[in-house]
């Protein structure tokens, strides 16, 4: 059988099937290839590799198994059990469950070891300091410009309504005066003081609840049962959060308008 010819002796022409077998060959070959880079669908990775994978910081910062009062679509933070006054979960952003030592904020760890400020200590002293200037501070803003019936100023006429018109701008006419370096100096003391009794507890020399400095001049919690020194404690907190929300709308109410409620009753 002939399978080929020659035209002038140079050029072959295939036969029809043997072409047919060598693009099937080509084409099986090609295949075989690609399939080598192909992910298999079917593999599933195995108990080893998956014990292996890091545990998720959240399963650590959240109680699964209960919901917070206060946001019950969400998951209890970790360390919001409701055993401190004032305490109803509300963390949305579960900043009180983030592992941190605090410690170094007020002394550098390079000075000596100590064993550290949780987060919760660090957030409870900081919002209980906030709540009680908050509270000063509503109460001064308004009775320096006599919303109690009475104008509450300093003795001398620096501090006259004539030198200081209302309380939005007594700090900027303070600080031109120069009477706020007193201040400073009263409220660096009040800090230094703070700030070393927090470094005594961060190194266990001293057992001191958050934001406690043993200040009771009334004796309002002499004598008191534990439930009810919480339920004290408790108001003093909600107080303090409702008066950093006024004193915040007071400070923003007066400086609206170009200065048309800088004075009371701010509308």
């Amino acid at each position: 059988r002939i399978t080929s010819i020659t035209i002038n002796n140079t050029t072959p022409i295939t036969n029809k099937n043997d072409t047919m077998k060598t693009v099937a060959a080509t084409v099986a070959l090609m295949a075989t290839s690609a399939m080598a880079f192909a992910p298999s669908s079917t593999q599933c990775p195995t108990s080893s590799a998956v014990k292996a994978m890091p545990d998720r910081m959240w399963d650590t910062m959240v109680d699964k198994t209960e919901r917070s009062k206060a946001l019950p679509f969400l998951p209890r933070p970790a360390n919001l059990d409701g055993s401190l006054p004032g305490d109803v979960g509300f963390d949305p952003f579960y900043l009180s469950s983030i592992p941190k030592n605090f410690a170094g904020f007020i002394q550098p760890p390079s000075w000596e070891e100590t064993g550290g400020l949780p987060t919760l200590y660090w957030m409870r002293e900081a919002e209980l300091k906030h709540s009680r200037v908050a509270m000063l501070a509503w109460f001064g803003w308004l009775a320096t410009d006599g919303a109690f019936g009475v104008m509450m100023r300093f003795p001398g006429s620096i501090y006259s309504t004539d030198a200081i018109p209302n309380s939005y701008n007594a700090h900027n006419i303070l600080v031109e005066q120069g009477s706020m370096g007193f201040l400073l100096l009263a409220v660096g003391f009040i800090e230094f003081c703070s700030s070393a009794a927090l470094v005594q507890v961060s190194k266990g020399e001293l057992d001191r609840e958050a934001g406690d400095f043993n200040l009771d001049p009334m004796q309002f919690l002499k004598d008191k049962t534990p439930e009810e020194v919480k339920r004290m404690q408790t108001r003093e907190l909600l107080n303090g959060r409702l008066a950093m929300l006024a004193f915040s709308a007071v400070a923003t109410q007066t400086a609206l308008n170009d200065g048309a409620y800088q004075s009371f009753p701010y509308f």
